[in-house]
């Protein structure tokens, strides 16, 4: 950087300043280190291809095009390797403004959950990242019905009647705001990533909401025939009976709560303003820390498309189905 006809080593780091990117490269040589910071990829990188212009200039030699020149790809950030590990890194889920170009994928090899049984191998073979809460195609007419009415199958006196009665809107309302509060991501003792309570909650708390893309049954079927080509998790949420929650490609962090045969959260179809909404809420007191959990409730199904269940509860039933 300082010599022509020398060679520098240069190495481009990203840390986190107050929850903003600071883009560094340290700049080695045979005299010394030099250390450049700024808050993008071209603004530091400007400070390095600049300097080497301007002596290449005085020296006569061939010229170079800063403005032509990059930040992001002498990063690496337009690399699609790089590309697609950024995008399978946890918490990316929560970004509104971007577009993701390959989807999420399990690109990025995160630390291995511990094994129940204390051993991989002694783990059941068909450990699935599939995650679809009440089953698509294979739903009866009992179940679909079952869940086209908010509050189907509960007694008057049930608890999350009293609860919801009155003030639902303004309790999804505050739990809209509210929700980044209540939980974080991380790694799920139970299989792969998994939400965790951020603070302390008491029963019958609204959690958060499942979103995603709503679509019509036809549509779903097609999704998930390429999801499963694709070798992704497909997360979908039936709504009611015509309408189907995806949640694969653009959704918010509930997709991520695990199954229990314990659970301490229930799934709820919710009518708000005229809308049905899915809701996550607490059937019990939840501490901070806490792993939120709720029943799939997947059909019954034969043997060969048995999925396990690695909960770990006392009553574990062994199968998710």
């Amino acid at each position: 950087m300082k010599k022509l006809g020398k060679r520098s080593q240069y190495t481009c780091i990203i840390n986190e300043v107050s929850g903003k990117p600071e883009f560094c490269i340290q700049v080695k040589d045979d005299q010394k280190e030099l250390d450049l910071k700024d808050k993008t990829a071209k603004a530091v990188w400007q400070k390095v291809i600049y300097p080497i212009e301007k002596m290449r200039k005085q020296a006569k030699t061939i010229k170079i095009f800063p403005d032509f020149i990059s930040g992001d790809d002498l990063f690496g950030l337009t690399e699609p390797a790089i590309l697609r590990i950024i995008e399978s890194l946890p918490g990316v889920d929560t970004l509104n403004d971007y577009n993701f170009r390959y989807g999420r994928s399990p690109f990025l090899e995160l630390p291995l959950a511990i094994n129940p049984t204390g051993c991989a191998r002694s783990e059941p073979k068909l450990r699935t990242h599939f995650k679809r809460p009440h089953t698509l195609h294979t739903c009866n007419t009992s179940r679909i019905v079952s869940y086209h009415s908010p509050f189907a199958g509960m007694e008057v006196s049930s608890p999350y009647i009293k609860q919801f009665v009155h003030s639902k809107s303004s309790q999804y309302r505050k739990m809209k705001i509210e929700w980044r509060n209540n939980v974080y991501l991380a790694r799920s003792r139970i299989q792969g990533l998994g939400l965790y309570a951020a603070r302390d909650m008491e029963k019958h708390t609204m959690v958060i909401e499942y979103i995603g893309q709503l679509i019509r049954n036809e549509i779903s079927e097609r999704n998930e025939a390429i999801y499963d080509a694709q070798n992704r998790g497909v997360y979908m949420f039936r709504l009611d009976e015509n309408r189907v929650i995806d949640a694969t490609l653009s959704g918010g962090l509930a997709r991520y709560i695990n199954h229990s045969c314990n659970p301490n959260c229930v799934a709820e179809v919710v009518q708000i303003d005229r809308e049905n909404k899915i809701l996550i809420i607490t059937n019990r007191r939840l501490s901070r820390g806490e792993e939120l959990s709720y029943d799939y409730k997947f059909e019954v199904e034969d043997d060969q498309h048995k999925i396990p269940c690695l909960c770990g509860a006392p009553n574990c039933r062994k199968w998710m189905n």
